[in-house]
């Protein structure tokens, strides 16, 4: 089965495409960042009560099924990886890259998870619920002592508020380089990115991103 997909994704990593699969979970999981860091901003004006701790738990459970996204996500890279663009050429800014990758993982573990410290910490802690569905019960910590729950609360606090000042700063400078390789240098990176965007004219080794032509057979006079 892995060679079999691996054998479809090299029909789009030979346009230097990305595979369908790797263009929704890229951009699922980004209109879901931004939703979660909107909603974080929203949250944190509720007043202290019911609507505040159902929100709360609301914006918890979409940041498990954000965590649960980039496992199956990374899962999917270590099966079908994705191609090799222009951005790929050694370099500072492959390198400043494939770090700001590594970054976004860590952060993709480290929010969900201090959140869930943070809600198990609450004591009585309900199960939370991946986008709403799936039921996740909170950390055994109802056996630790007052004194260590706080502290457990307040450590996961410090590392979620931490975690949401990286997202906040890797996020637009994600979308800088973006735009930057697309319109500066004209590298293909947001091209195979983006499904119903070719392959510029302007490209310096012209359009790569086109659907190939349809097969052609040879023609016959007369019938």
């Amino acid at each position: 089965m892995i060679r079999a997909l691996r054998r479809w994704a090299r029909g789009h990593a030979r346009r230097k495409r990305y595979t369908p699969v790797g263009i929704a979970f890229h951009w699922i999981m980004a209109a879901l960042v931004i939703y979660q860091l909107l909603a974080g901003w929203e949250l944190e004006r509720l007043d202290v009560g019911a609507d505040r701790l159902a929100a709360y738990g609301r914006h918890a459970g979409m940041g498990l099924l954000i965590l649960l996204l980039a496992l199956l996500r990374g899962v999917w890279r270590l099966m079908v990886p994705g191609p090799i663009n222009d951005a790929d050429t050694p370099g500072w800014q492959a390198e400043t890259a494939h770090l700001t990758h590594i970054l976004f993982y860590l952060l993709f573990a480290l929010l969900p998870l201090s959140g869930l410290v943070m809600w198990s910490a609450v004591a009585p802690a309900a199960p939370l619920h991946i986008a709403g569905v799936v039921p996740v019960p909170p950390l055994p910590f109802e056996s630790l002592s007052m004194t260590w729950q706080i502290r457990l609360l307040e450590g996961a606090e410090r590392a979620h508020g931490l975690g949401i000042i990286g997202l906040a700063l890797l996020v637009p400078l994600h979308i800088g380089a973006a735009l930057k390789h697309h319109f500066w240098d004209r590298h293909d990176v947001l091209e195979g990115m983006l499904p119903e965007v070719p392959d510029s004219h302007s490209h310096p080794q012209g359009p790569q991103h086109l659907p190939p032509p349809p097969p052609t057979g040879p023609t016959t006079i007369g019938g």
